[in-house]
């Protein structure tokens, strides 16, 4: 009699060993619930539940990448844009992404989103465009603080593509052009004050120095008969004796 109970145990035996007995990878964990009540967190390798009365939910460790899409958001400046971006997060607690949050998942998907628009609208265009590195730091840091009760921490945000309407991007254009002419029409005012400002030096020093104002009038002499000029305007009283030299070393 004992002999035919023995075959259905030892069957009854390994379903139930098969039912109790678990298994996770390395980057992996298992929540365990005990009759309703959380009973702890198990993994990686090999480990025993009990049947019907325990019940498991597992989670991943690994890196995951949410695809933020393209939304458009109003800047500060009342400039309408279409940004879209990356963001990258891990489960640190098990246990408090399942118990605080009904879906960790699609809840840090939507508050990637709803951060975005938030951060987007506080800054102007010009920012957006030239401060991607803080915009993507300040993002993620109000990311990490909001998942942190999740047992969430979020590792990075990129913004990928920040896009503008041709309107837009012409009046950027024509802004572009207009400060590249203001820098140029700065640099040539800063190089004629300079050379006014030399000029009015060497005026004083002639006034002062007579004797380097008739050498500065020898060498112009010099020049100009290099050039084979004939005549010389000038309004020294050795006039005649100027241009009869300048001429001799024309003829030459």
């Amino acid at each position: 009699m004992i002999e035919e109970y023995i075959i259905p145990i030892i069957v009854i035996g390994v379903i139930i060993l098969t039912q109790a007995l678990k298994m996770v990878k390395e980057y992996e964990r298992v929540v365990i619930f005990r009759l309703g009540r959380l009973s702890g967190v198990k993994g990686p390798g090999l480990f025993l539940i009990i049947p019907i009365i325990d019940t498991v939910m597992k989670v991943d460790l690994r890196v995951v990448t949410i695809d933020v899409p393209k939304q458009a958001v109003i800047t500060k400046d009342n400039v309408t844009v279409a940004v879209d971006a990356v963001v990258y997060y891990k489960v640190l607690k098990p246990d408090a992404a399942i118990t605080e949050v009904e879906n960790f998942k699609f809840a840090t998907a939507m508050l990637s989103q709803t951060t975005l628009r938030d951060v987007i609208g506080q800054i102007e265009l010009d920012e957006l465009l030239s401060e991607r590195e803080t915009i993507n730091k300040d993002i993620q840091e109000l990311l990490d603080v909001s998942t942190d009760p999740w047992g969430i921490k979020v590792t990075g945000v990129t913004l990928r593509d920040v896009s503008i309407d041709d309107t837009m991007l012409r009046a950027i254009a024509k802004q572009a052009e207009a400060e590249r002419e203001k820098r140029a029409r700065i640099i040539l005012s800063e190089g004629e004050f300079l050379a006014a400002q030399k000029m009015k030096d060497a005026a004083q020093l002639y006034q002062d120095v007579p004797a380097s104002l008739k050498l500065r009038e020898l060498q112009t002499i010099a020049e100009v008969a290099r050039e084979k000029n004939l005549i010389v305007v000038t309004n020294s009283t050795d006039t005649g004796d100027i241009v009869a030299m300048t001429s001799a070393v024309s003829k030459k």
